[in-house]
């Protein structure tokens, strides 16, 4: 009796997996993943699990003794108090899967304003590299200044000129004046 709950708990993996895996597949719909309540896929198969691997537990702590027909009903009943909780608990996990707050994705947009260290010398007009904190991680970005900026300079990003480029102003309290050769004083 024992294998037929282990049976019926590995079909409820089977049922988990092809939701999980598998999902839509065009008009084959094997689960909605919107959904989030009782008869979710999710929930069907914690069920379902529950049930067969809760029975498969209770078959084998009861006594060998008892008749088959009790077994059974202690088993599904045993089962059931495991599959509720598991059932419930898969439908709260995929509603709040599905409603997790996440950022939105960072584009060239979003690097104005960042503020950096010049790497590599950013000649007047010309490109150099600095490091950018976005989003709290540091990158590295080719740079364009009209003025030259030294390495360890403190900037301010005031254009994005393209995904890996930017246009700098030094931060600096003395930024360098450029001299007449366009190097820096």
């Amino acid at each position: 009796m024992a294998a037929v709950f282990l049976a019926i708990g590995a079909l409820g993996l089977v049922v988990l997996l092809l939701s999980l895996f598998v999902g839509e597949l065009g008009d084959l719909a094997i689960g909605d993943v919107d959904a989030d309540g009782p008869f979710s896929l999710p929930a069907i198969a914690a069920l379902i699990g529950g049930v067969g691997f809760g029975g498969a537990g209770a078959v084998s702590l009861l006594p060998d003794d008892l008749p088959d027909t009790a077994t059974a009903l202690l088993a599904v009943a045993v089962g059931l108090a495991v599959a509720v909780p598991l059932a419930w608990g898969a439908v709260r996990m995929s509603r709040a899967l599905r409603d997790m707050p996440t950022q939105e994705t960072l584009t060239r947009e979003h690097l104005v304003g960042a503020q950096g260290v010049v790497v590599s010398s950013v000649p007047g007009g010309g490109f150099g590299e600095v490091r950018l904190a976005v989003a709290g991680q540091p990158l590295k970005f080719a740079a364009r200044s009209d003025l030259p900026l030294p390495p360890g300079t403190p900037v301010y990003v005031v254009e994005a000129l393209s995904d890996t480029a930017v246009e700098v102003v030094s931060t600096a309290e003395n930024p360098p004046h450029p001299l007449p050769g366009g190097t820096a004083s």
